[in-house]
This record gives C-alpha cells, sequence and structure tokens, in this order.
C-alpha cells in the first residue's frame, strides 16, 4: 500500500472510531472533525489548528463519519480583491447585455420598416454633417482673423515699430482658439463617421430581429 492509500486509509479509520466514539456518547455527535493538507500530507483531528484556519479542508461528522462540508482556503489579499473586480465585470457585463437586449427590442417595435430606421439615423446624421461643416466655417473665419493680425505685427516689424501688447495678446488667443476649434473639429468628424458605423449595426441588429419574430423571413 503506498503513501497516499495509506494516509486516506488512516482518515477513514479516525472517522470510523470518532463515529464509534459518537455512538458511545451521545455529547460527541455534535462534534466535527477535520482533515487538512499539512506539508504535502493529509492531516486530520476533532480541532482546527490556528494554523490550519485558513488552509482547504473536509469536515467530516463525528457522528457518521461521512463528511458534511469542504471548505476552500482563505484567499489571499490581491486573490480576494482579483474575485471581487470580476464579480463587478461579470455585473456590469450582464447590464450592459440585457440593456442591449431592451434596446433591440425597443427598436424592433419602434420601426415598422428598415425605411423607419434609416429615417431615424438620418436626422442625426444630418445634424452632425451640419455642425462639422459649421466648424469647418469658423476655422476658416479664425485663420483669417490669425493671419490678418499676424500681417499686422509683421508690417509693424518691418517698419521698426514694436508689436504692441494689445495686438500680441490677441495674436495668442486668436491662435489658442484656432488650435481649440481644429480639435473640436476632429472630434465631430469622427463622431460623424461612428454615426455610419451605428447605422450599419443598427441594420444588422434590425434585421436579425425580424427574422426571428413570428411571420420574420
Amino acid at each position: 500500500m503506498n503513501a497516499t492509500h495509506s494516509l486516506i486509509a488512516g482518515a477513514l479509520l479516525f472517522a470510523l472510531a470518532a463515529a464509534s466514539a459518537a455512538a458511545a456518547d451521545p455529547k460527541t455527535a455534535s462534534k466535527k472533525l477535520y482533515c487538512w493538507n499539512e506539508d504535502g500530507r493529509k492531516v486530520c483531528g476533532d480541532a482546527l489548528p490556528a494554523h490550519a484556519v485558513d488552509s482547504a479542508r473536509t469536515e467530516i461528522s463525528a457522528k457518521s463519519g461521512l463528511p458534511t462540508a469542504r471548505v476552500d482556503r482563505t484567499l489571499t489579499g490581491e486573490e480576494r480583491a482579483a474575485a471581487e473586480q470580476a464579480a463587478r465585470e461579470a455585473r456590469s457585463a450582464a447590464l450592459a447585455a440585457d440593456a442591449a437586449k431592451r434596446r433591440d427590442r425597443a427598436m424592433a417595435e419602434s420601426y415598422a420598416t428598415e425605411q423607419d430606421l434609416r429615417n431615424s439615423f438620418q436626422e442625426r446624421i444630418v445634424l452632425l454633417d451640419e455642425t462639422v461643416k459649421a466648424s469647418q466655417y469658423g476655422i476658416v473665419g479664425r485663420r483669417q482673423a490669425l493671419l490678418s493680425l499676424l500681417r499686422k505685427a509683421g508690417e509693424a516689424e518691418l517698419s521698426g515699430k514694436p508689436v504692441g501688447k494689445t495686438l500680441a495678446e490677441n495674436i495668442r488667443g486668436q491662435h489658442d482658439e484656432l488650435l481649440h476649434q481644429q480639435e473640436v473639429l476632429k472630434q465631430q468628424v469622427l463622431e460623424r463617421s461612428l454615426a455610419d458605423q451605428d447605422l450599419t449595426a443598427a441594420l444588422e441588429r434590425y434585421h436579425a430581429l425580424k427574422s426571428q419574430a413570428p411571420g420574420g423571413g
């Protein structure tokens, strides 16, 4: 008999002996036995030592000699934090999936035809197009104003006059505002391109939902 079988047999004999003692002494019936691994070997006892409190263990009824519970080892701080993060991510994913299902149902119920869905998106797309154009015109105007101020500064320097404080501040202000408007335009162009992608995805979901509906093609 190898070492593993010997340990298992020892644990069983220990449990059976405790079960016999429980039958002889009713007070022992409510007691539990514990088996855990320690330095690669299985250890059993009728009390759990302090150093084994956080270890994985099997709890055995002293009355029947049968396992009644299996307790996993206590997680480390890092493992507990990782488990909590994983649980939060799982809850977030479940909430996002439920929200997506509700949006899909609402979309299928709100738009009788594909054209109705396209028309809804088209309103958003037209608004985005107008916003992009307005920003482009604004940038052109801002650039022209900046060039005009720079010409004035250049003329002052060519004539040997210093560039006035007010003119210098206006140049810096126009330049900063131009850079800001250019960044805003980039975001608007990106949002406009995403609108096309959103429409394509919405049409795909719409067709899928309609095909699943009773009588769908």
